[in-house]
């Protein structure tokens, strides 16, 4: 007996994921996608841990910083919570016909204001609160940020398609495995690769960016930031950037993974 989910029978075991996640009470979305959002934050904050300092060798320093943000989908998806991104694979049971588009709406937009709400919280406690981002983080956090606000519409959209093109792999990856250590492994690449990538994730910056902006309470951080960051790192810039990379996610997740495999798979079934 194979240790894995095929292709054919991952796909339709999508159709009853979304139903469930669909009936879902609207306070559990909410707290799930508040855990879910702090989940993605904890990584987060070690990826910019990680990254901060000299490395000679500018693509091993990408992987480590891949690496370990791969920790934040592992806590969403084995203790469990509600994600955005992952649930943007809830299309292949609309697609089905097995939950309503309204159904759907009441799962994201609960779950993504709750991620929104957990980020941010973690990203004030971090970088307002704990210190932790008082000097070299800080400025690595600043900088991230200040990157993040100045990339283009076009940018945002289209690393936001491969981000969560990517992400929606891991946890299609993830449900397939029957075993912890299966699904650690299938969450690892997909999003070590989305992260040393370059991609973009709406959830991760909802962490990232309020990060940086937290902390340019500390004037050291804030003294060694790219006055180039600094310039882009606004309120402003973080709605813009969440408008348009949550739009790439969008497309990503919900039509390239999750309506292109309910076409390959599930839309001649009964399933």
């Amino acid at each position: 007996m194979a240790d894995f989910l095929a292709p054919g029978d991952l796909s339709k075991l999508l159709v009853s994921v979304g139903e469930k996640k669909a009936a879902l009470k609207v306070s559990k979305m909410l707290v799930l996608g508040i855990l879910a959002g702090v989940f993605i934050g904890f990584a987060a904050h070690l990826a910019t841990t990680i990254a901060t300092g000299q490395c000679e060798y500018f693509g091993f320093k990408k992987f480590l910083t891949g690496a370990v943000f791969s920790v934040g989908l592992m806590l969403v998806i084995i203790p469990g919570s509600e994600l955005w991104t992952g649930n943007n694979l809830m299309s292949v049971a609309l697609m089905q016909k097995r939950i309503s588009f309204g159904a759907m709406l009441r799962n994201w937009i609960p779950v993504y204001i709750g991620n929104l709400i957990g980020s941010i919280f973690l990203a004030w406690m971090i970088a307002r609160m704990s210190g932790l981002t008082n000097g070299a983080v800080g400025t690595t956090a600043i900088n991230i940020a200040g990157g993040k606000c100045a990339l283009t519409p076009t940018e945002m959209i289209f690393r936001g398609i491969g981000c969560n093109w990517l992400v929606c792999l891991a946890v299609m990856m993830a449900l397939a495995a029957q075993d912890i250590a299966g699904k650690v492994w299938g969450i690892f690449f997909p999003i070590m690769a989305f992260v040393s990538s370059g991609f973009e994730h709406c959830v991760a910056n909802m962490y990232f960016i309020p990060a940086g902006l937290f902390s340019t309470h500390y004037s050291k951080a804030a003294e060694g930031a790219a006055s180039t960051n600094l310039t882009a790192l606004t309120v402003g810039g973080f709605g813009k950037n969440l408008a348009f990379v949550t739009l790439g996610n969008l497309i990503g997740g919900a039509i390239f993974t999750g309506v292109v495999y309910w076409w390959i798979f599930v839309r001649e079934t009964n399933e």
